[in-house]
């Protein structure tokens, strides 16, 4: 069975700095992954260009046998299947719950079926309670919290989590950890960049480690 997402020979620079040097990978549908790597490595950068939001020099992405140049231009299909939840969750200005459906109305959703959708992906964080509540007020476990479930919400193929507990500590990281681990065993195809030891540690995870501008599975 041919693999869900492949990267093959991606390079990337920024400027004379090369991030990336004919890297490449593979994830299985329904698997989970890990991406671990030292600041500065790149794992922020790949998550982005496999995202479709960043591009690479050269390289090809390959998404359900389908091909595209890691160049540009990202296939809009791909955007409704893949989902990217950013380190720093980006929440507009208006209450949680509409930043939850924002995805389900750009879809063309009907109100009221994107409102049941967006409710059922709040309680799911724990965030039922605080849905009529504007962002700037919400705590960063809270915004963590929303950004996954705002992702959830939109049922990915393959979902990328940027740093999910970075700058979190005690209870708030211990509700992200819980969410996290419930997307890792729901039918999503997941890869996690992270720092977070306890993540690393998750036997269900398969270890993906940048190392010498590649990627390479890790023992």
């Amino acid at each position: 069975m041919s693999p869900l997402f492949k990267a093959e020979g991606i390079v990337k620079r920024f400027g004379e700095r090369v991030l990336f040097d004919a890297a490449s990978l593979e994830l299985e549908t329904g698997n989970g992954y890990v991406l671990i790597g030292p600041n500065g490595s790149g794992k922020t950068t790949l998550l982005r260009v496999l995202a479709g939001l960043d591009s690479a020099q050269e390289g090809k992405l390959v998404y359900r046998a389908r091909e595209a140049a890691a160049a540009g231009p990202y296939p809009e299909p791909w955007r409704r299947e893949i989902v990217y939840a950013h380190q720093q969750p980006y929440l507009f200005r208006t209450s949680l719950a509409d930043n939850v459906e924002y995805g389900l109305a750009r879809r063309g959703m009907a109100r009221e079926r994107r409102a049941a959708l967006a409710a059922e992906a709040l309680a799911w964080a724990g965030l039922t309670a605080r849905h009529g509540v504007p962002p700037h007020r919400l705590s960063g476990g809270e915004k963590q919290r929303a950004a996954l479930a705002r992702a959830k919400v939109l049922n990915p193929v393959l979902l990328l989590l940027d740093e999910p507990t970075a700058n979190l500590d005690g209870e708030a990281r211990a509700q992200v950890l819980e969410l996290v681990r419930a997307l890792i065993t729901e039918s999503h195809t997941v890869l996690i960049a992270t720092h977070d030891p306890e993540i690393i540690r998750l036997a269900i995870l398969t270890r993906l480690r940048v190392s010498a501008q590649r990627i390479e599975v890790a023992e």
